[in-house]
């Protein structure tokens, strides 16, 4: 498998910004793909934080395993990680997220109350990975088109203040990733997930990776969507084979590099239904190896 990584300048940058604009703010989102919420925490990002008030917001639910979502929520909860699971697109997504800073502020805000200061609004900083869903978010935090969407990483070049309400003011920040992914792995998933440029990677070791995957916790719905035999899934055959046949079955005769591409697109776009990437209970089988 090709070693896959990206840190270009402009991140490297950016992350610099990060860490001097951190004392700037009371709270740090950090936004999270819920399909990979372990591989796509920025371990710069931790560091660059130290000891500010954290809360961890889990995007993309609709692609995500429901029963996974609600286990990771209770892994990073038992972990003492304040995190909250939302839809972008929910309207009530602005008063969640700003009574989650108020709680996990409330102490500050108490002895800010009782030295008689007067009250402003909550400094956020937004931060995550590329194409988390980060402007998506934004935009429906404040009901307007304030910042640039689109399925692809590196939409967000800067760092920009908006004012969420009186309560709320948030520092925008560009994805970041960091200079070295602790396994390759996490480097396939990211890539799986949209978070790396496409043309960094070679697609038809992610697609494998997504078909090994998919075939442990759902063989069926690459059958349905590919229209394969229960011969041409079988558990005799490897994970190449059965690029082969959907290569085949969907007309790219031996075009396995389109056929990736059409695995992975199909994947991000949740036309192989609502699937998670990693599950607490792999990071406990690593754990106790």
């Amino acid at each position: 498998m090709a070693t896959i990584q990206w840190f270009p300048g402009h991140m490297a940058k950016a992350l610099r910004q990060i860490r001097e604009q951190m004392s700037l703010v009371d709270i740090v989102f950090e936004l999270v793909d819920a399909r990979l919420p372990y591989s796509s925490l920025n371990p710069e990002i931790k560091k660059a934080m130290g000891d500010k008030p954290h809360v961890l917001i889990m995007t993309k639910l609709d692609l995500a395993d429901n029963n996974i979502t609600n286990d990771w929520i209770n892994y990073f909860t038992d972990h003492g990680l304040p995190v909250i699971a939302v839809d972008s697109r929910d309207r009530k997504v602005a008063s969640i997220v700003t009574k989650k800073a108020q709680e996990v502020l409330s102490d500050k805000i108490a002895k800010n109350e009782d030295k008689g200061l007067s009250k402003r609004a909550i400094r956020a900083m937004c931060v995550g990975v590329p194409n988390v869903g980060k402007s998506t978010l934004l935009n429906h935090l404040v009901k307007r088109n304030v910042a640039n969407t689109g399925n692809r990483p590196g939409v967000t070049t800067g760092q920009q203040w908006l004012r969420l309400s009186s309560n709320l003011e948030l520092l925008d920040t560009p994805g970041v990733l960091w200079p070295k992914f602790q396994t390759q792995e996490i480097g396939v998933k990211l890539a799986l997930s949209g978070t790396i440029k496409d043309s960094l990677f070679p697609k038809d070791d992610v697609a494998l990776f997504a078909i090994h995957h998919i075939r442990q916790v759902n063989s069926g719905v690459i059958r349905e969507r590919y229209h394969l035999s229960e011969d041409q899934l079988s558990p005799d055959l490897s994970d190449a084979d059965v690029l082969l046949a959907i290569t085949t079955k969907i007309g790219f005769k031996d075009d396995y590099d389109r056929a990736s591409e059409r695995i992975i697109f199909d994947l991000r776009k949740g036309k192989l239904g609502r699937i998670s990437l990693e599950s607490p209970q792999e990071l406990e089988e690593i754990d106790d190896d």
